[in-house]
């Protein structure tokens, strides 16, 4: 493909994305207010306790604006005011996911994970954070998670070196409760509890000390009443707004050619052939050839992404893949099926001793996210296992990108086979998720380290 014809391609699906994100804004009107407009009523609606009215306007301004990490975190609190705590947990996840790295945020997150009853989670992202959330509130939030002893001597600790206040030591009170010591809870909370109210106080925690009332416990804490939610509304998921780099990564993708690798003996009509590769180390070889691959127009616009761009191979392409092949040390593509060939005359490769390597280790990844921060990364990487626990099949890779002049830290799965990486984001992106596949030796735009920065199974 030229390059006038492949930038052609790159500013057409850049514009179609772009038209569809549109589209999904569904009835939103062509005079809607600006996102710092909309962000500024939510915060006052918010302050005067209007909650719908909150939430209605920092939907507006995330939809106006939706890879601005302080509006989605707006949201969640929002989400959290009106005990939706399925929305909020997917509001302050795309926040971090963004770059917010408040400890406000990270705190929202963990109740909202632990009102949904995904403690793990919740544990996660404050092992993370506790350096930097108050002690008065994440000893607390280790309570409520079920870790009653490490809030209980968090809280302790906190009161002891000075920080004695009501709340801490109200929260201490019911961190002692959750953990059965119901006498130093009583005792605790006599602090600044009036005696008429106490009783009150002790049955109230004892009606929700039972681990199924996490959400209960998380919604009293809030004032909130839980409510039965659907989840954020879909045009506002993450998935739906690409970044530039995205778009380009994904156009890039679509717009490279991809050669299959089939049994010559099938393709008799071939114009050119690879080099043989031996099946075993008995020295059988098989002659490969590069299909011209069928061109069938996409159904819709959801469809051109969800295969390469389908090319065929001029003689001169298929020779320079060849001595490619030969060349290359690193893992290559390997065929499904080998058939048995007579070998051919030229371009016979001897690769005895990488034949089974090849055919044990995937050369493909599939990019979840990009982060602002290492760290960030790697909280992420936690939180995709959960969603998709096929992950564990495979290792965690960060790389490192500059994009316009800003780092990013990539999330991405490895080892995959070409076939597992494809049908892997096919099932992200049914569910939400932001999805990229794309070869280790072809990184994505912007890498500036195209080796793995860490890797676990």
């Amino acid at each position: 493909m030229s390059r006038s014809a492949r930038n052609t391609r790159i500013l057409t699906l850049a514009a179609g994305t772009a038209l569809a994100s549109a589209m999904l804004g569904g009835c939103a009107t062509q005079a809607a207010p600006r996102a710092e407009v909309s962000a500024g009523r939510a915060d006052v609606a918010l302050k005067k306790g209007k909650v719908s009215t909150a939430i209605a306007h920092a939907e507006a301004a995330v939809l106006a604006d939706p890879r601005n990490a302080a509006y989605r975190a707006m949201l969640g609190a929002a989400y959290m005011e009106a005990g939706r705590f399925l929305s909020a947990r997917t509001s302050f996840d795309d926040a971090m996911a963004l770059g917010d790295e408040t400890p406000r945020t990270a705190l929202g997150y963990a109740l909202a994970a632990i009102a949904t009853g995904d403690r793990g989670a919740a544990l996660e992202v404050l092992d993370d954070w506790r350096d930097e959330i108050p002690a008065a509130d994440i000893g607390l939030a280790y309570a409520l998670a079920g870790q009653t002893e490490m809030g209980v001597h968090i809280l302790s600790n906190a009161v002891r070196s000075g920080d004695n206040t009501p709340k801490t030591r109200q929260n201490l009170a019911y961190a002692l409760a959750l953990n059965g010591n119901w006498a130093g809870a009583r005792i605790m909370a006599a602090e600044d509890v009036p005696a008429d109210q106490l009783d009150a106080r002790i049955s109230q925690w004892a009606a929700m000390a039972r681990p199924e009332e996490s959400q209960n416990r998380v919604a009293a804490l809030l004032g909130a009443r839980p409510v039965a939610d659907g989840g954020q509304p879909a045009q506002l998921a993450l998935a739906n707004h690409p970044t530039h780099e995205q778009l380009v990564a994904e156009a890039n993708a679509f717009a490279s050619p991809v050669e299959e690798a089939v049994p010559a003996n099938d393709l008799a009509d071939a114009s050119g052939e690879l080099p043989a590769l031996p099946a075993d180390d008995a020295g059988s070889a098989q002659v490969l050839a590069v299909a011209p691959q069928r061109v069938d127009p996409p159904a819709d616009f959801q469809a051109a992404f969800a295969t390469p761009a389908p090319s065929g191979a001029t003689p001169a392409q298929m020779m320079a893949a060849a001595v490619d092949f030969a060349a290359q040390p690193v893992v290559q593509q390997t065929p499904t099926r080998l058939g048995a060939a007579t070998p051919a005359p030229r371009r016979v490769v001897d690769r005895e001793n990488r034949a089974s390597e090849i055919l044990a280790s995937g050369d493909h990844l599939v990019q979840l996210g990009s982060f602002s921060s290492e760290a960030g990364a790697l909280r992420a990487w936690g939180i995709y296992a959960k969603q998709f626990p096929q992950l564990s099949q495979f290792k965690m890779v960060i790389t490192k990108a500059v994009v316009r002049g800003k780092t990013y830290y990539r999330v991405s799965a490895g080892g995959l086979a070409r076939a597992e990486a494809g049908s892997f984001c096919s099932t992200a992106k049914r569910k939400g998720q932001g999805c990229i596949a794309w070869a280790a030796s072809r990184p994505l735009p912007g890498a500036v380290d195209t080796g793995v920065r860490m890797a676990r199974r």
